[in-house]
């Protein structure tokens, strides 16, 4: 007869016979550590003070502020500064120009001081503040995509300056992103915000530090520099007419003059060499403009030699 367990026993009827009886309570194991956290989660918190309401000259950067097409192209540089934390400064006026003012800025995040940036930031005016007035043919062929701008722009309106002094920040942007990405000696642009546009500080050492490369016009190189500097213009120009552009208004004094390399700069007015009508009359003027410059200095170029070269690179 099979054995049948007391009833006082602890363990349960139903058990089979071999389960073993719970022991004495002890006590509780070691959790297990944590797993190490999933670095895609994780990130630096640093507390920022807020800039000072009451100074004008001081804001938060603009950078993730502005959409990612408004940014510069890449690979960009490794001195743009992209921080969160950042604070733009401004250092003061550089120059004054036609249809805009050239301002220095400062772009720091206080956390990482050593690895600010001075830009150079254009502030273009509305049309009531420009003494630039021949805009209307720098400006034929292109178009407005909003027909409220466009209604606007033609009315004149409040509304319609303000988009016009936002479509020349637009149009120089657009120039000095198209013509980086050809590898033309132009600084680089980091971004365009409204009617601000920031680009590289184009510099050259002076005896305190960094300082503003100088127009060409107001340098006097030496006979070699100056056929080198002569050389690397007509290769910009070359440069631009094979992709269909031109400047419209290259001069000594949209030059600077960056050691032994030209930068050319004020792009807000180039044209399409077919696209406007006055195309290759624009292209002839910056030829004479040029060439009048260094001819002044000694060096034999001619103008419609210049001209008859570049047409030849256009077709």
């Amino acid at each position: 007869m099979p054995h049948q367990p007391d009833a006082s026993s602890p363990a349960s009827a139903d058990a089979p016979l071999d389960t073993p009886r719970p022991g004495p309570a002890g006590p509780a194991p070691d959790p297990a550590p944590d797993p190490a956290p999933d670095p895609a989660f994780t990130f630096a918190f640093r507390a920022y003070d807020e800039p000072d309401p009451d100074d004008p000259g001081r804001r938060w950067s603009t950078w993730s502020s502005v959409e990612p097409l408004s940014r510069g192209p890449e690979p960009r540089p490794p001195w743009v500064v992209t921080s969160q934390g950042a604070v733009d400064t401004d250092l003061g006026v550089v120059k004054t120009g036609k249809e805009a003012d050239v301002f220095l800025l400062d772009r720091t995040d206080p956390a990482y001081p050593d690895d600010g940036v001075v830009m150079a930031a254009k502030r273009y005016r509305s049309s009531e503040h420009r003494t630039f007035h021949r805009a209307a043919t720098y400006t034929e062929g292109r178009s407005t995509r909003r027909s409220r701008d466009q209604r606007a722009l033609k009315r004149k309106s409040t509304w319609g300056r303000q988009v016009a002094a936002a479509e020349w920040a637009v149009s120089e942007w657009s120039a000095l992103v198209r013509c980086w990405r050809l590898g033309l000696p132009v600084p680089y642009p980091v971004q365009v915000d409204g009617t601000e546009l920031l680009m590289e500080w184009i510099t050259v050492d002076g005896p305190d530090g960094p300082e503003t490369a100088p127009r060409l016009a107001a340098t006097r190189p030496a006979p070699g520099l100056l056929a080198a500097y002569f050389e690397q213009l007509r290769e910009a120009m070359a440069t631009m007419v094979q992709d269909g552009l031109v400047h419209g208004d290259l001069s000594p004094y949209n030059v600077l003059a960056a050691g032994e390399r030209l930068v050319v700069i004020d792009l807000p007015q180039v044209v399409d060499l077919v696209g406007n009508a006055q195309g290759f009359d624009f292209l002839l003027r910056d030829c004479t403009n040029v060439c009048t410059w260094f001819r002044a200095r000694g060096l034999d170029v001619d103008a419609q030699d210049l001209f008859g070269d570049l047409v030849a690179h256009a077709f």
